[in-house]
């Protein structure tokens, strides 16, 4: 059986450590975040630690339920991201 390499994502639109922050601070679990985004406990520790990217929406929804402004959790742009080269 063949086993299947996992890969992060090249770029996130969250901040990881971000993320783990607010919910934290919030006084939230995994789950229970989760539950109130709407996704899975696996998605949301996948999302806290930059193997998966959470989408727009669902990064909207996890700012909502920590009641936490959406910049706080994005991801930052460096130079280099932003195309201006280097």
């Amino acid at each position: 059986m063949p086993s299947r390499a996992r890969a992060r994502p090249r770029r996130l639109c969250q901040e990881p450590e971000a993320v783990t922050w607010a919910r934290e601070k919030a006084g939230l679990t995994k789950r229970a975040l989760a539950g109130r985004v709407g996704i899975s406990e696996q998605l949301m520790g996948d999302i806290e630690s930059g193997w998966r990217n959470a989408t727009p929406t669902n990064l909207v929804k996890i700012a909502a339920a920590l009641n936490c402004p959406l910049v706080v959790l994005e991801r930052k742009r460096g130079l280099n991201d932003a195309g201006s080269g280097g």
